[in-house]
């Protein structure tokens, strides 16, 4: 019986780890942005190595726990360590940032904030230290695990490889309001550079709108706005009159500047962080024939 209790210990324990490392793949980039939110780095390079170690580590500790080696020398105190520390740091997070932003620890599959994730390491700790206690020794057969660790490394910087983000001009905006963190290096996305008091820039909007409503085809969709204020010059006033809510973020003159054409509004077509296609007019015919969006005989999507 105290057997099948362990197996099943294992297997709960084992699982979790393994899904808390593929849901952090789901969206390797959105786990990148929450390390440099929390302080473990400023680099998004850095950020990106440390991200896929951690992750190929959790990969391991997982399906370690699945195998019979080495669990009491190794595996047990390897988690134990790993839990302990993220625990001293989430608490630290609390204290100092508060008790609501997603900790990422199973990415942006299921947030938990930091208290609850706090709670379900505690689980883990008690878990993980009755089984070191209770399980047998074993025999020391290294080749397995080291195998399993060295499998798990390659996985992930293989099938998820590192990509230079430097000249970049859009991987720097990661949150948006009405989302939250944004990954804009990562898939299809259309990102539209607008000024909130242009005429040209609210006509756009709207047909944006309307195409969007009408088909499910387009990527997500989020706004750069330059010249943000108060009253008829808000963002609020802007959705409301172009019948849109989408994403944003405000940025700079300079910024806005250095995004647009000779006038606004421009749109970018991003695939993996790089520009596929950018457009100063024609909008809906360009992303139509872009997306293979088809027309009606009217010529609406």
């Amino acid at each position: 019986m105290n057997d099948k209790k362990l197996l099943i210990i294992r297997f709960v324990v084992g699982i979790i780890f393994v899904l808390s490392a593929i849901s952090k793949l789901k969206s390797p980039g959105i786990f990148e942005i929450i390390l440099i939110d929390q302080g473990f780095t400023s680099d998004r390079m850095t950020a990106a190595y440390l991200s896929r170690i951690l992750i190929s580590l959790e990969l391991f500790i997982g399906i370690a726990f699945l195998q019979p080696f080495l669990l009491r020398k190794i595996v047990a105190p390897l988690t134990i360590f790993m839990l302990t520390a993220f625990s001293i740091y989430l608490l630290y997070l609390m204290i100092f940032a508060g008790n609501t932003e997603n900790c990422g620890c199973f990415g942006e599959l299921v947030k938990m904030s930091p208290l609850e994730s706090l709670f379900k390491n505690f689980v883990l700790l008690g878990l993980v230290i009755y089984l070191a206690i209770k399980v047998e020794p074993e025999k020391e057969r290294w080749l397995v695990p080291t195998l399993l660790l060295a499998g798990c490394f390659i996985l992930i910087f293989t099938a998820f490889p590192i990509h230079s983000l430097e000249g970049n001009a859009f991987a720097k905006y990661t949150h948006f309001e009405q989302q939250g963190r944004v990954d804009l290096t990562q898939g299809d996305r259309l990102v539209a550079v607008m000024d909130i008091n242009c005429e040209h820039c609210k006509a756009a909007a709207k047909e944006l709108g309307e195409l969007d409503r009408s088909t499910t085809d387009l990527p997500p969709l989020y706004f750069l706005f330059y010249g943000e204020g108060e009253g008829s010059n808000s963002v609020e006033y802007f959705f409301h009159l172009t019948n849109t809510s989408y994403p944003y973020h405000s940025i700079s003159e300079d910024e806005f500047f250095d995004l647009i054409g000779s006038s606004p509004p421009r749109i970018y077509w991003l695939h993996d962080g790089k520009i596929k296609a950018q457009w100063d007019q024609d909008f809906i015919e360009n992303i139509t024939s872009a997306f293979k969006i088809e027309k009606n005989r009217d010529g609406n999507p």
